[in-house]
């Protein structure tokens, strides 16, 4: 619906194999007994990947009340590998990384209504469908660049960022002076 996870409600998640396998958990609104899908996200030996991770952690906490772990996210290592540019969006990570081409026409569509069209879902599909190969091409980047120790110390905070973006305090530097 949005990215304000206390105003906009979970209404998708999207998982992939890696494989050329995605599947989609569509919620309705009050309806997130998802008892599955919480004991995955909580799976403390499957990584679950991410790009900004940050917001979708928080939204998964907030609705479904599981701290998701462990995580990558494609966004935090993209910023730590390729500072040459500000441009860290999956939309640019993947064709810059993959040379894969991702609409994104169907990001700002209606999200909550009860049926998703074939196009929503092919997007939603996508918006995953290149995470493992990303993460792939990033892990390389993070070794040659000895930034992998720091990567996996963010993937680790996050959810505690998301705490405290739930908490009231979304874009405040809680290490700031």
């Amino acid at each position: 619906m949005g990215l304000n996870n206390q105003r906009d409600r979970l209404c998708l998640v999207q998982l992939s194999d890696g494989k050329g396998d995605e599947h989609l958990v569509q919620f309705l609104p009050n309806q997130f007994n998802a008892p599955n899908l919480c004991r995955l996200l909580t799976d403390p030996a499957r990584v679950k990947l991410f790009h900004f991770g940050r917001f979708d952690i928080a939204i998964l906490q907030h609705y479904l009340g599981v701290t998701t772990a462990p995580i990558y996210c494609t966004k935090i290592a993209s910023r730590l590998t390729r500072t040459f540019t500000d441009r860290h969006g999956f939309k640019d990570i993947c064709r810059d990384l993959l040379g894969q081409e991702v609409s994104k026409y169907q990001q700002t569509s209606d999200w909550g209504q009860p049926t998703l069209t074939p196009e929503q879902q092919e997007y939603a599909a996508s918006d995953v469908r290149y995470l493992h190969r990303l993460r792939e091409k990033l892990d390389v980047m993070l070794e040659r660049e000895g930034r992998t120790e720091l990567a996996q110390e963010c993937f680790k905070f996050l959810p505690a960022r998301a705490k405290l973006d739930l908490a009231g305090w979304p874009e405040f530097d809680i290490f700031a002076h």
